[in-house]
């Protein structure tokens, strides 16, 4: 898979772009503040139809205009058309000039993975940034699971709205909770079986990958679930017995809307007792383990994105990096220094230098 062109309109500090990439490395270089991340974030926007930046998604669109457009040729087999578009009505999604109404239908089309500085937060930050990570990546490459997620969400909702009406009477009928709470173990218990799935395809690259980054260590992930290894019968007990305790909470007490991950090595967790540097080798070693899990369950290569890559890591390390990356795979690399980056790297990519909202190609 790989984005042949871009074309941006009224986007972040961009009025009207276009550009070509090469079907291999791009390296974006520029000082901060140019508008190097606006471009792989256009691209980014393109796969999963959202930003990676917090805030407001109608912050994409340029100061002073009232619509943005993000248009892109992308080839997976054949060449499609894939066009975005924001502004204060909302957002419209095409394929070849087709629009899709459903966002399902299209994440998994375009597959993006991204590093970016921020995702250090995946480690350092609350068990939420961990599961928003699960959600967004497995999404990318299971069209069910964002249907699955969907009807938990609006399953654990309504569910939280009836005990907080139990929480201020003295008795109630029981029947409608228990038809609520079986629905949602039944639907829970699919999107852990597809989490664990996801975890173990992981497993079976990230530590092979980190060790050849750092030279030593051994990385894992665990996956934590309340529902992990249990059956529904189990789990209907458990919510039997905590019933008090959530009505007069007024919320659903246990399920995957708590799970989380731990990034191990060598037995230790990496969020406890690791470097930044560390922590930035282990999120690395997981961006490229999804690369192998994307090529085995939709067989084939994503486009990848390193922003900022070079900052906190030394040369040795970098080059261990860029030799892990597959040939075929295309690249886009930005940084703000490019005499730092390795000739042999340059001599074989296509670089663009940004300078306040303008792209001139080297």
């Amino acid at each position: 898979m790989e984005i042949r062109s871009l074309k941006l309109i009224n986007f972040r500090n961009y009025e009207s772009l276009e550009l070509k990439f090469s079907p291999e490395t791009n390296i974006i270089y520029g000082l901060n503040g140019m508008g190097k991340t606006n471009l792989v974030e256009a691209i980014y926007i393109l796969g999963l139809t959202k930003t990676f930046r917090l805030g407001n998604e109608n912050v994409i669109i340029k100061k002073g205009k009232n619509i943005t457009k993000i248009e892109g040729l992308i080839m997976d087999n054949i060449l499609n058309s894939y066009k975005i578009v924001v502004s204060d009505n909302g957002k419209h999604i095409k394929i070849d000039n087709n629009k899709i109404s459903k966002v399902s239908d299209y994440i998994t089309k375009v597959n993006v993975i991204l590093f970016n500085p921020d995702d250090l937060k995946i480690i350092k930050d609350t068990p939420m940034t961990r599961r928003r990570l699960l959600n967004i990546e497995i999404s990318g490459i299971n069209k069910d699971y964002l249907l699955l997620l969907n009807n938990y969400n609006k399953l654990l909702k309504q569910r939280n709205s009836y005990l907080k009406a139990l929480s201020k009477k003295n008795n109630f009928n029981s029947e409608f909770l228990n038809i609520l709470t079986e629905e949602l173990i039944n639907t829970g218990l699919k999107i852990v079986d597809i989490r664990q799935a996801f975890i173990a395809n992981i497993n079976k690259y990230i530590s092979d990958i980190y060790f050849k980054i750092t030279n030593k260590g051994h990385l894992s992930l665990n996956y934590k679930s309340e529902y992990k290894n249990k059956t529904k019968d189990q789990l209907l007990n458990i919510y039997e017995k905590n019933i008090s305790r959530e009505i007069i909470m007024g919320k659903t007490l246990f399920g995957p809307q708590h799970d989380d991950i731990e990034f191990i090595v060598d037995k230790e967790i990496v969020k406890e007792f690791s470097s930044v540097g560390e922590q930035k080798n282990s999120v690395i070693a997981f961006k490229l383990a999804e690369i192998k899990n994307i090529e085995d369950n939709l067989n084939k290569k994503p486009i990848l994105i390193l922003d900022d890559l070079f900052s906190e890591l030394d040369q040795e390390k970098i080059n261990n990096i860029l030799t892990l990356l597959d040939d075929k795979l295309q690249t886009f690399i930005t940084t703000t220094e490019i005499d730092f980056v390795d000739p042999k790297l340059l001599a074989k990519s296509k670089i663009f230098h940004v300078i306040n909202g303008k792209v001139k190609e080297e």
